[in-house]
């Protein structure tokens, strides 16, 4: 199933942008998707929307890559697949972007409008703005089937992924009372999915659905993987993080990979996550004025991924023998040593 709806939305995006391009206005649209505005670098919402597309594109943070990974054998490549994955990523956003803009400046020309009163921002122009597009052409039947039938797959796909990172997590850390009972935990777990997601399909759905990317993901991943950054490379260290490395693939990673983990990644990430705190209201967009009890709902929603951090540190402080001081000693002699028997002692498993 899962070769089918991985593979599935290429053959759909390429088909459609084979008869984007071929649709008066499209080198309109796709002129101005290539066309960089460097004005807007200065708006933080571009940077704050350009992390967030990462996140929900690739999926750093959210336990479906670990998961998956958990799979491999210990000498896996995973230099090579991180860079494979990513950039697999990235190509086909970039492809995506060719046939959303193509359908955008044909609505363009139809409509007489500039692209920018055209496009919509998230849920609506997939479910908006291409379907009416798609409706004005010729043979819109076939076209809109395919279209949908992508969509289709694309969530299925994702939901695939997402569910295996809990799935995976918690059966093996319940081996006994989930594992050997997946089955039926499976199907507890999609029927509850299944209960949750029912609020978004009423009249209002799309605007629940647009909190929720704002205040539920949307805000918890960034501070989520900054502290799996600042854990791994400020605790842990990147030293003894690119030694373990090296015993996987033979050799370490280069001295960029190890700038980046320890300074560049954790100080953008700790930064995206404050400006988007700050403007979160604005990441809501216009469209809709929520009332003022629902920022304090979304706040809720932000909090309950984020305490969860802050409460496993100080079960962890608590349970681990010896007093603050030698906790903190073991913690930076983890850091600048050569193995991770530390680390593993402040874990208290040792």
């Amino acid at each position: 199933a899962v070769w089918i709806t991985a593979l599935a939305p290429y053959v759909v995006l390429i088909i459609l942008l084979a008869r984007g391009v071929t649709l008066p206005g499209a080198a309109e649209g796709i002129r101005y998707y290539l066309t960089p505005e460097w004005h807007k670098l200065n708006n933080s919402k571009v940077w704050i929307d350009a992390a967030s597309q990462i996140f929900f594109s690739l999926g750093p943070g959210f336990g479906t890559l670990l998961a998956l990974s958990s799979y491999n054998k210990f000498n896996n490549n995973c230099y090579r697949d991180a860079l494979l994955t990513s950039s697999i990523n990235c190509l086909t956003s970039f492809l995506a972007g060719f046939v959303i803009f193509s359908v955008l400046g044909y609505m363009a020309h139809v409509q007489h409008k500039s692209i920018e009163m055209v496009g919509l921002e998230g849920p609506g122009l997939v479910f908006i703005v291409y379907p009416e597009a798609i409706a004005t052409m010729t043979g819109s039947v076939f076209w809109s089937i395919i279209f949908f039938l992508m969509l289709i797959t694309l969530g299925l796909d994702s939901t695939f992924g997402g569910l295996e990172a809990m799935i995976t997590a918690l059966c093996d850390e319940y081996p006994k009372v989930l594992g050997r009972h997946r089955e039926i935990f499976v199907a507890v777990l999609l029927f509850g999915i299944y209960i949750c997601a029912l609020p978004t399909t009423t009249y209002g759905g799309v605007y629940l659905v647009n909190m929720l990317n704002v205040y539920g993901p949307g805000l918890a991943i960034l501070f989520v993987v900054f502290v799996e950054a600042a854990g791994v490379c400020w605790l842990y260290g990147t030293d003894n993080f690119a030694r373990d490395i090296e015993k996987m693939i033979g050799h370490k990673p280069g001295i960029f990979w190890r700038m980046c983990w320890k300074y560049i990644s954790p100080v953008f990430l700790l930064t995206i996550f404050i400006f988007s705190l700050l403007s979160h209201e604005q990441m809501l967009g216009t469209e809709y004025e929520y009332p003022e009890w629902s920022f304090k709902v979304g706040y809720a929603l932000t909090a309950s991924s984020i305490i969860c951090i802050p409460l496993y540190i100080i079960y962890k402080f608590a349970v681990t023998p010896g007093s603050m001081v030698q906790r903190w000693k073991m913690i930076w002699k983890a850091e600048h040593s050569s193995d991770n028997s530390a680390l593993t002692y402040c874990g208290g498993t040792e």
